[in-house]
């Protein structure tokens, strides 16, 4: 919903979860309606109305499946249909609202099924009935009197009365024919297809959602009779409950934390089959050992050591699960922008985080990590997720900062973890606060520069002052000129604050492809007719070159990036000057020095951008070349006697040096920078979709 305008409906997944189509969440926050990059942190209006919730409520995008064509192109206009199309919201509601998710099933032809406008007035409803689904894409046909689906159907549900259930949710509808002249309705004609839409069946939207782990938290799966922790967790429980009338009374609590039925009067489960409850129902053993910590705190840790050998349960108990949800919507946005950071600072170790860049995906993706690993003798070790939520409260303000500690305490008490492993991370999150306090956080402007013909440019521009990368321009239909886009690189520079620490000048960050890490950006001048001075980018600002897609081509190396990143002050420089090697003997030289943070190439161009290349893809942060000499580079020598850290600005002032002296420094600096420690935005290799 935007501006009290209906963009779509919705599914109720769970207590604070919708999934509606991709395209009605761009609809709704005014972007281009098949554009394929996740909105991020950006709010939404939902609207819940019925006889059991109503309200309004923002939300965030926890899972985003993109349109895309059937072989996974960017969808563009006039295409009849497309796959994907998805996405799932998390409701900022409060804790106590409650609406029931709807039953689903598959959706089969010949059922006859209904859908409302996303305003869900009563007299909306359209009938239909199922003519084919069979694959990804559910063709329905209208019936000749009553409402027809039109805009803001999009994402609603298709609901079968005689299986009172969903079965699929509306996408798009077949509109009449245009008249060529007028671009009005055609006239009519017996032949044109007559109230024709089409959605997405419940079992294909299973696969999707399935796919990015929407899913996982939300439906029980069978048991596996295999599973290496079903016997131990069979004697767990005999020992624990030796009578079926405490084991009823423990399967009905447990019932109900879960909210799978009512908790009535009935027959005690077996052990097998409270097992079997236990490994099916992903946060069952968590909502258990909650249940059990209370009255017998050994038979809780028995149960939480049979549960780790099964690969099923999830780390965090339902009531546990809601609530860190429900406090992170407290937290400010700009904070909860820098939790990638948060996450690669807690968890150095760990080389691989989910694409999608979505908050919800990477807390589901901790929850399955194991502890940090520096508990001693057979104490359980500190998840990782709870790790990371120390490091996040570091940066919260003081009432957000002691909820999600509350929170991580009572968490390690369920768990059976002494309180003094948590003060320690807790003492390590501190510490890392204080040392990105006192770190110089240089505001930065970050430009994404992509080629669009002979000597045009495309720019997308993002500030940071050190809260994160926020953008400032998004201006992916407009091409420019190296005048031009300089012109436009001046204009937001203007508007960024120098440093606080010593008054620096902005960092600019040049994001390219591996195919244009020698543009001469820094070369670019923005001087405009009236203009005075020249305005030089390279030579004004600090300027240098990052290359996210040869730094993610392998992600095996990412923890060898932020390794050689942290020693950046101390770490050894390799200089690669004799033409003989070839990028292959480079490679095994580089996996020798595994403390090398820096390396100068200066060999012929042909050789020189394969080394440069190989040097970014292993995670060296840190490359100095010359992209106007074959050899001896003064520019490479002069760069040798600078100190590391202190680079860009050494570059921008030899670039300056160039203008004034040219013979006396004759070459062209390029310094390839990957900072570690601050964020990113992500990238797109396709062209964005600007309408429909």
């Amino acid at each position: 919903m935007r501006d009290d305008k209906v963009a779509g409906g919705g599914l109720i997944l769970g207590p604070d979860t919708v999934v509606t189509c991709a395209h009605v969440v761009n609809d709704a926050l005014g972007r281009a309606l098949f554009e394929p990059r996740a909105p991020g942190l950006e709010d939404i209006t939902v609207e819940f109305t019925g006889p059991r919730a109503h309200g309004r409520y923002p939300a965030r995008v926890a899972h985003w499946i993109a349109p895309r064509t059937h072989d996974g192109a960017t969808v563009r206009a006039g295409e009849d249909h497309w796959l994907g199309d998805l996405a799932v919201l998390r409701v900022n509601a409060p804790e106590d609202s409650v609406w029931p998710a709807t039953r689903r099933l598959a959706m089969t032809a010949g059922q006859k099924v209904r859908a409302w406008h996303g305003s869900t007035g009563g007299a909306t409803f359209a009938d239909l009935t199922v003519k084919s689904a069979d694959g990804p894409v559910a063709y329905l046909d209208g019936e000749a009197t009553g409402m027809a689906v039109g805009p803001g159907y999009s994402g609603g549900p298709l609901w079968c009365s005689r299986d009172q259930a969903v079965v699929g949710v509306v996408v798009a509808h077949f509109m009449p024919p245009q008249d060529p002249l007028t671009g009005g309705p055609a006239g009519y004609s017996p032949q044109h297809l007559i109230r024709r839409s089409w959605g997405i069946p419940w079992q294909h939207i299973e696969t999707e959602l399935r796919g990015v782990g929407a899913l996982d938290l939300q439906e029980v799966e069978p048991a596996d009779p295999d599973d290496p922790a079903r016997l131990l967790l069979i004697e767990a429980l005999e020992a624990a409950f030796p009578s079926p009338s405490g084991r009823g009374d423990a399967a009905r609590q447990l019932a109900r934390a879960c909210g799978v039925g009512d908790g009535g009067e009935v027959t005690p489960p077996t052990f097998e089959e409270f097992t079997d409850f236990l490994l099916s129902h992903p946060r069952a053993l968590a909502a258990f050992t909650e249940i059990l910590r209370r009255r017998d705190s050994a038979a809780a840790d028995r149960v939480l050591t049979a549960g780790r050998l099964s690969p099923g349960p999830r780390l965090l108990s339902p009531r546990e699960y809601a609530r860190l949800h429900h406090l992170l919507r407290g937290v400010d946005r700009t904070v909860l922008g820098r939790f990638g950071e948060v996450v690669r600072a807690a968890l150095p170790l760990v080389a691989v985080f989910p694409g999608g860049g979505s908050l919800d995906t990477l807390l589901d993706h901790l929850e399955t990590l194991p502890g940090d690993g520096r508990s001693d003798g057979t104490d359980p070790r500190v998840p990782a997720l709870l790790r990371a939520m120390e490091y996040l409260s570091v940066l919260c303000a003081a009432p957000q900062r002691a909820g999600l500690r509350m929170w991580s305490d009572g968490v390690i008490a369920r768990l059976g973890i002494p309180r003094s492993a948590l003060a320690e991370r807790r003492s390590d999150a501190q510490e890392w606060a204080r040392d990105i306090r006192t770190r110089s956080a240089r505001a930065r402007v970050l430009v994404e520069v992509r080629q669009a013909g002979a000597e045009r440019h495309r720019l997308r521009i993002w500030c940071d002052e050190g809260a994160g990368p926020r953008q400032v321009s998004a201006t992916a239909d407009v091409s420019y000129s190296a005048s031009e886009a300089a012109r436009e690189l001046l204009r937001t520079l203007e508007s960024v604050a120098p440093s606080a620490s010593q008054g620096q000048r902005p960092l600019v960050e040049v994001l390219v492809d591996r195919g244009s890490l020698n543009l001469p950006v820094d070369e670019w001048e923005g001087r405009a007719p009236d203009e005075i001075v020249p305005g030089v980018l390279g030579v004004e600002f600090p300027l240098v070159m990052h290359c996210p897609e040869l730094l993610r081509r392998h992600e095996r190396f990412l923890p060898e990036w932020r390794r050689r990143w942290s020693r950046l002050d101390s770490g050894a420089t390799l200089v690669f000057s004799d033409a003989s090697k070839d990028p292959n003997q480079v490679y095994y030289e580089l996996m020798e020095k595994l403390d090398a943070v820096r390396v100068s190439v200066d060999v012929p161009p042909g050789l020189r951008d394969g080394i440069v290349q190989v040097c970014l893809a292993v995670g060296v942060p840190v490359v100095v070349w010359d992209r106007g000499r074959d050899t001896d580079s003064h520019a490479v020598r002069h760069m040798a006697r600078v100190a590391t850290r202190e680079l860009p600005d050494g570059v921008r002032s030899y670039r300056a040096r160039t203008m004034a002296h040219p013979h006396d420094f004759p070459g062209r600096p390029v310094l390839a920078w990957a900072d570690a420690d601050r964020t990113v935005p992500r990238l797109h290799l396709a062209e964005p979709q600007e309408g429909v």
